[in-house]
């Protein structure tokens, strides 16, 4: 087994691996890398504290190019913690303002040695009146809130390409270059992560306001056979009344055997009343709708008996039945038919009854 690391410079490289790592790819073992990373990262700070690395008598020019990195070891804790998984909101409050520490004394420890721009000098200023309100958008005009989000990614945007190029520049190389552009890459790198901070601080209270609303979970309980039956032995009288309809149960063995009632009709233990077991059964696996009861035609056969289904009418209504020559009472009756309308016809001319247009 390896000796952890006891320098500062052996302890933050290892940190920085591990958060590396936990950027580049998820792995079955992430929540344990995360805990070991955030392990490392306070073992820093205890060997910066250990050594008074910082001091607030001091000025950024009296930091050296090496020790700048040592400068974001807060801001990397407080990224981790927002990576940490909680199973409950309020543990997740928890987790929240342990990442607010971190974020503002990592604000702080730049304030002091006056690395913070103006912008962020006013900012931090917001920040300290009223931290559970803060946020990097003051206006509530929708409109200026947009462009306000356009330009603080503009700006983000903008600070990543600037050390996405210097990284791969040879001038800026943190091992045999220039050490005034390492120490300008660290800078910029600084800037970067003080941006990603107030972002950061907003996003904390924008997720509090959240859990805010979330209902509070009570605490569960588990109770053993045991318990129950000697909190409802506690509630019988000393005559022997209980309000429960069945006896007490003297184990799993007797919940299920013996009478199931006593010779007065009062139950001796649990039971339940149902239609037929089989029938139970069936309905297990069946689905969550009402099956269909007959076919489509089967329907509409009991609709015709009914007389629910108009039949006729249309090209069907137009068409004459041929006339059967052999049917020689129906031809009488028609022609008796034909006959009464015809002499109906004579007796009643056409405009007979209308005597009221008359001229």
């Amino acid at each position: 087994m390896s000796e952890e690391p006891t320098t500062l410079k052996s302890a933050f490289k290892a940190a920085e691996q591990k958060r590396t790592a936990l950027e580049a790819t998820y792995s079955p073992t992430y929540r344990e890398d995360l805990a070991q990373a955030l392990q490392q990262y306070h073992r820093c700070i205890q060997i910066i504290n250990k050594i008074s690395l910082f001091s607030p008598n001091e000025g950024l020019e009296d930091i050296s190019t090496s020790d700048l990195p040592y400068l974001l070891v807060n801001h990397r804790v407080a990224e981790l913690l927002q990576k940490v998984s909680a199973p409950s909101p309020q543990e997740r409050k928890v987790a929240l303002n342990e990442t607010r520490d971190a974020y503002e004394k990592f604000l702080h420890l730049l304030d002091n040695y006056s690395i913070l721009s103006p912008s962020e000098s006013k900012l931090f200023s917001q920040y300290n009146e009223d931290p559970t309100a803060f946020s990097t958008i003051s206006t509530k005009d929708p409109a200026a809130r947009r462009n306000a989000k356009i330009t603080n990614f503009k700006a983000e945007k903008e600070l990543k390409n600037k050390l996405e190029y210097m990284r791969n520049s040879p001038r800026y190389l943190e091992d045999g270059g220039d050490e005034e552009a390492v120490r300008e890459l660290y800078l910029a790198n600084i800037a970067f992560c003080t941006h990603m901070t107030f972002q950061g601080l907003e996003g904390i209270n924008r997720e509090m306001e959240i859990l805010a609303q979330a209902p509070t979970l009570l605490p569960s309980r588990t109770t053993t056979v045991r318990e129950d039956e000697r909190r409802r032995m506690e509630t019988e009288n000393g005559d022997g009344h209980s309000a429960r309809l069945d006896a007490p149960l003297g184990g799993l063995s007797s919940a299920t055997s013996g009478p199931l009632l006593s010779k007065a009709g009062k139950p001796l233990r649990p039971f339940t009343l149902t239609s037929g077991r089989q029938e139970l059964q069936k309905g297990v696996f069946r689905p969550g709708h009402n099956l269909p009861t007959m076919s489509i035609d089967e329907y509409l056969e009991e609709e015709r008996r009914q007389g629910n289904i108009i039949e006729g009418g249309g090209e069907a209504s137009m068409r004459q039945p041929e006339p059967d020559e052999d049917d020689l009472e129906k031809a009488d009756a028609e022609t008796m038919k034909a006959r009464e309308w015809d002499e109906f016809k004579e007796a009643n001319p056409r405009g007979s009854g209308n005597t009221l247009n008359r001229g």
